[in-house]
């Protein structure tokens, strides 16, 4: 369900996203850079942080001018997960002007993106100052982006929920309102998962809590509860089921969920509004 780490990028799902968003963008081809430079005209680029944050998407730069061209060559001077000082080199790409140029857009939306994520992650978790408790994000991700967003998160300190809806059973206020109960819920899931499936139900009363601990669930969310009312709440919850804070807590309210002593916290602002690190490409001066 929780999954701890810098995580890895799955480079064969990478390629296939980076192929369809080259497509995306150039069709056949790039028409102004085809009408500007030769075809074997070289020269060289720097990317660069225009503003302090946390880096993220070092193997998009290198594997984007890969695909584009092979006579490419990217020298990475900052790895996954390191700070950045405003001007700041990230990388130095050399290579065939029209390749550059043509990938230029692409990378930058998808690093700013993840390094904006990454940044805000780290951010979050020094505001929370509690080591005991992980930060973890949503499924609140840009579609198409999912794997790019989650991986951002761990390089910023951060730790993944579920990734989908196929890695883990979070029943939540709708499957019980339909089901009827959480206990019928719960018994449906079990009668047809194995034991290496955990279950997470979500809650939001004093009697939700006692009836999910009744079931016995792996872990239990307290949704859309202040600070307070979750400690109130925990004091049923037994040692050996998780807990969780959620639904709609911000960067400025984040400190005071520090005294929950919940296991995790997940927050959707990590993803679903992130503001993008401001990082830019220029040629490199000789």
């Amino acid at each position: 369900m929780f999954h701890k780490g810098v995580g890895k990028l799955n480079n064969m799902m990478i390629k296939n996203l980076l192929q369809q968003f080259l497509i995306e963008d150039l069709q056949q081809r790039d028409l102004t850079s085809e009408t500007i430079f030769p075809r074997n005209y070289e020269s060289a680029a720097t990317i660069y942080a225009k503003e302090n944050g946390i880096f993220c998407g070092a193997s998009i730069i290198d594997m984007t001018y890969a695909l584009l061209d092979e006579r490419i060559t990217v020298t990475l001077h900052v790895a996954d997960g390191e700070s950045v000082d405003q001007n700041e080199e990230i990388a130095t790409i050399t290579g065939p002007v029209r390749a550059i140029l043509s990938g230029e857009r692409l990378v930058l939306n998808l690093i700013q993106r993840m390094s904006g994520i990454a940044t805000m992650t780290h951010r979050a978790v020094h505001t929370l100052n509690n080591s005991d408790i992980k930060i973890t994000d949503t499924r609140k991700t840009a579609p198409g982006l999912r794997m790019f967003d989650k991986y951002a998160v761990t390089c910023g300190g951060g730790y993944n929920h579920r990734h989908g809806l196929y890695d883990g059973v979070m029943i939540k206020d709708n499957h019980i309102a339909f089901a009827g109960s959480i206990t019928t819920a719960v018994e449906r899931v079990r009668s047809q998962i194995g034991p290496m499936v955990k279950i997470e139900i979500e809650t939001e009363t004093e009697e939700e809590v006692k009836e999910a601990v009744q079931n016995d669930v792996d872990i239990i969310m307290f949704d859309n509860r202040t600070p307070d009312e979750i400690i109130s709440l925990k004091r049923h919850v037994p040692h050996h089921i998780l807990t969780e804070a959620s639904g709609g807590i911000t960067i400025t309210e984040l400190s005071g969920y520090s005294k929950t002593n919940v296991d995790f916290i997940s927050l959707g602002f990590l993803t679903h509004s992130v503001c993008a690190l401001d990082i830019s490409l220029s040629m490199k001066e000789e």
